[in-house]
């Protein structure tokens, strides 16, 4: 079994920042992709930004220039640096990893969401 943890959203001001943190723990041989999607109130989820074989993709034009993903291999770890937050970065963000456990290629594990509110 396979757990992923989110933490770090909250609410702040346009223009603020916060970091959001992805901690997975388990029964894991190792981990291949890890990233983060994110749900507007009435819209569909949408990635975010990918941390692979030790490449990151910002997938969001509209984030290309204000979010930075990174990731601590060691820790099981990934993190969404989140810089000049806008209003429309509002919505719940969703961690995965596409991990390898025990007599499993692979299997992607979600986290719970950590809702992200921008007051502007």
């Amino acid at each position: 079994q396979v757990q992923l943890v989110e933490s770090g959203g909250g609410l702040v001001q346009a223009g603020g920042s916060l970091r959001l943190s992805c901690a997975a723990s388990g029964s894991i041989l190792s981990i291949n992709n890890m990233g983060w999607y994110r749900q507007a109130p009435g819209k569909q989820r949408e990635l975010v930004a990918t941390s692979t074989s030790g490449t990151t993709i910002i997938s969001l034009d509209s984030v290309k220039d204000r979010f930075t993903i990174s990731r601590d291999n060691a820790k099981n770890t990934v993190f969404l640096q989140m810089n000049s937050l806008k209003s429309e970065d509002t919505g719940r963000y969703y961690c995965y990893a596409d991990v390898r456990t025990a007599g499993k290629l692979q299997d992607r594990y979600w986290g719970q969401g950590t809702q992200v509110t921008v007051s502007s």
